[in-house]
């Protein structure tokens, strides 16, 4: 196991590095962000001094290996544009996008999970055959547009829940369920495909012919055997998660990372920008990371590499 681990924090070390070089140099081709920041009235020499007072005008490679020496002191910088530390607004914004994932997490798992045992355990019923039609309807729609669809139905016409921005937890129903959908069709696609792999092994068959009820051995049998996939998929799609609360949050007027990357994105607010890229890439990758392990736990048969 230790020498598992090393070798993925290794891999980790340069996976973050190799996103952080890429980011670093996409976003200075994007422009100058030194011409968004004065006024129409400045002239060159105002625009020259408050490009050395933020530093772009030193050469790229200087301005890299500095902004490698200040994370490695875990230092984000600071935005060009509200000049605040990139890590006191990550802090202030981070709670909202974790909420936001985690009731999306629960809708795609809490729906997804039960549908596509639904879908391989009585795959020819009618309600099975209604679910199908739900996932194929919810792995259809984009995001933004099941958002706007959401608000329209039951914020205009129904006045069931609010349209946007935060407050209590019936805030939280609808950005949930516009961002949790799309995953939700992928965890009962991929419940449903290994549960039906589980399903034609002989053990299974041998366990029905001794007369083995089928809650029984979904619960006892199926269920362990086949969540090693499920793992895989959810370390993926909590990734995609946070990813694609960029969207929900600017549909819902939600106050997370998504909104400030938009508006960073737009002001070509590089350090904002690069912080969160940072922090995604370093999520992804201890998420990967985890569902290696629990890959063991779930199944002793599989050995890690590295820990004979």
């Amino acid at each position: 196991m230790p020498g598992f681990l090393l070798r993925r924090l290794g891999q980790a070390v340069v996976t973050i590095l190799g996103v952080v070089t890429l980011i670093f140099f996409v976003q200075r081709l994007t422009g100058d962000p030194t011409y968004l920041l004065v006024p129409e009235t400045a002239t060159q020499a105002d625009i020259a001094a408050l490009r050395h007072q933020l530093g772009f005008d030193r050469p790229l490679p200087v301005q890299y290996l500095d902004f490698l020496g200040e994370l490695a002191r875990f230092d984000l910088g600071q935005s060009v544009v509200q000049r605040v530390p990139v890590t006191t607004i990550i802090a202030s914004r981070l709670p909202y996008t974790l909420m936001l994932a985690a009731g999306a997490l629960l809708v795609a798992c809490g729906i997804g999970v039960p549908i596509g045992i639904l879908l391989a355990i009585f795959r020819n019923s009618p309600a099975a055959k209604a679910a199908a039609g739900f996932v194929l309807a919810a792995q259809s729609m984009p995001t933004f547009w099941s958002g706007i669809l959401m608000i329209l139905v039951f914020s205009v016409l129904l006045g069931w829940l609010p349209p946007s921005s935060t407050g209590d937890l019936s805030n939280l129903v609808m950005p949930s369920f516009a961002l949790g959908l799309l995953s939700m069709a992928t965890f009962a696609r991929i419940t449903r495909s290994a549960l039906l792999d589980e399903l034609s092994k002989d053990y299974v068959r041998t366990a029905r012919s001794r007369g083995v009820r089928s809650g029984r051995l979904l619960i006892r049998h199926l269920a362990r055997n086949a969540s090693i996939p499920v793992i895989t998929v959810a370390a993926l799609e909590i990734s995609n998660l946070l990813a694609g609360a960029v969207i929900v949050e600017t549909v819902f007027a939600w106050p997370g990372l998504g909104q400030v990357t938009v508006q960073a994105i737009l002001a070509r607010d590089f350090m904002i920008v690069q912080g969160v890229v940072l922090l995604g890439a370093f999520v992804t990758v201890l998420l990967n990371l985890m569902s290696d392990l629990l890959y063991s736990l779930v199944d002793p048969r599989i050995v890690l590499e590295g820990a004979r």
